[in-house]
């Protein structure tokens, strides 16, 4: 088979039910685009106690410098209720001009079309000045631990080592050509636990509510505001996403009460400031609202999620020129540089070189009836082919 069109491409990775963490055979299909080329291709097997065993994918094209890794992933969520998808959401039906899948846009359709963009440079020009690798994943929508982060660990043992890197997430909020991820903000999590005295709801003086505290410290948490933005990022902001007393009597007095919440950061701030901060207010506010007059201050206790995810900002112009000159060329759009929006595995790529992403419009990424423009796969295909030409340019000068 051909890779050239990436309509082909996306159509066979569709079929491949790679739902989180099954391989579903989308693996072995993008072996199959990338062999015929030139990709000398590995399968990568990473394993960890208490969590699935995940394949991944490093091909590489080139043996020297420079080196641009295009990564991405190939798993995809679960279809939810597959009765209310319009088409099958592994049959890559084509209506209307719209291709419908489970990973269309995330991110099944970055992946064709970068293939389709290599495959098309190789037959106009022959193999670039230089290497070009694939990191492929199968563990993004998942727990992200066998993923991305023991794939570049395995190749830099190996002694690969990259100059610049995109990511194919889809990163146009509206039509291609609106946006380039350029950084992320940080995410931190933890879960607070208020400690009480359980008792009848009737004699609240023999007991502690930790409803009351667990009401006051969230409250502390969420305002006043964290900080007010800075020139390249949002301002941090923090939600609280759960609160349970796990209590199904309404005359008992519960004996504990917790409360999950996760921050999003900009470069204000590091994980262990930011935590510095949170356990500052957490303290102030058990100190001034004790669960009652006259009792002691709340009691309280802290855990963190194991894996923040630190800010970043790429700040590399041969990689942001490149990249926003073939999206206004190809669409007539100046993109705009953002930091806006979730986490991607941008953030571990981030310690072995400098990275961004573009990819396709996400508007239905993980709903029903996920889809793409087919005419945005073309569009996409010839971005990626005018990124690769500038990019291998601006390395060698």
């Amino acid at each position: 088979m051909t890779a050239t069109d990436p309509v082909a491409n996306l159509s066979t990775l569709i079929r491949c039910p790679s739902v989180t963490p099954a391989e579903g055979g989308a693996l072995a299909a993008l072996q199959s685009m990338l062999s015929p080329l030139g990709f000398a291709v590995d399968r990568v097997m990473a394993t960890e106690d208490g969590t699935p065993d995940i394949e991944n994918l490093y091909a590489r094209l080139g043996t020297d410098g420079p080196h641009l890794m295009f990564a991405g992933h190939t798993d995809v969520v679960p279809v939810g209720d597959e009765a209310a998808w319009t088409h099958g959401p592994f049959s890559a039906d084509i209506a209307d001009g719209q291709m419908y899948g489970r990973g269309a846009v995330d991110m099944k359709g970055g992946i064709a079309c970068f293939a389709a963009a290599v495959a098309r440079h190789i037959e106009k020009h022959g193999p670039p000045q230089g290497s070009i690798s694939f990191l492929i994943t199968g563990d993004e929508e998942g727990p992200a631990i066998n993923g991305t982060v023991k794939l570049l660990e395995w190749a830099a043992a190996k002694g690969e080592h990259w100059d610049a890197c995109l990511v194919g997430e889809p990163t146009n909020p509206d039509q291609l050509g609106d946006m380039i991820k350029i950084g992320r903000r940080g995410s931190l999590s933890g879960t607070i636990t208020v400690h009480g005295v359980q008792g009848h709801a009737a004699y609240p003086h023999l007991a502690d509510s930790p409803v009351r505290g667990i009401l006051a410290l969230t409250q502390a948490l969420m305002d006043p505001p964290f900080d007010g933005g800075t020139d390249n990022f949002q301002p941090s902001n923090l939600e609280v996403t759960t609160i349970d007393v796990a209590n199904k009597a309404v005359n008992v007095i519960p004996a504990r009460a917790s409360a999950s919440f996760n921050i999003r950061f900009n470069d204000s701030w590091d994980a262990d400031s930011l935590k510095a901060e949170i356990v500052a207010r957490l303290d102030h506010a058990a100190a001034e609202s004790p669960l009652r007059p006259g009792r002691p201050p709340v009691r309280y206790d802290i855990v963190w999620s194991e894996r923040p995810s630190h800010v970043f900002l790429t700040r590399n112009n041969a990689l942001i020129a490149s990249l926003s000159g073939a999206v206004e060329a190809v669409t007539g759009r100046e993109p705009k540089l953002s930091t806006t929006g979730g986490t991607s595995d941008a953030r571990f790529i981030k310690d072995h070189c400098p990275v961004v992403e573009f990819g396709l419009v996400g508007q239905t990424m993980h709903m029903v009836d996920e889809r793409v423009a087919v005419a945005d796969l073309e569009t996409l295909t010839q971005i990626y082919e005018t990124f690769i030409s500038r990019w291998f340019g601006h390395a060698a000068d």
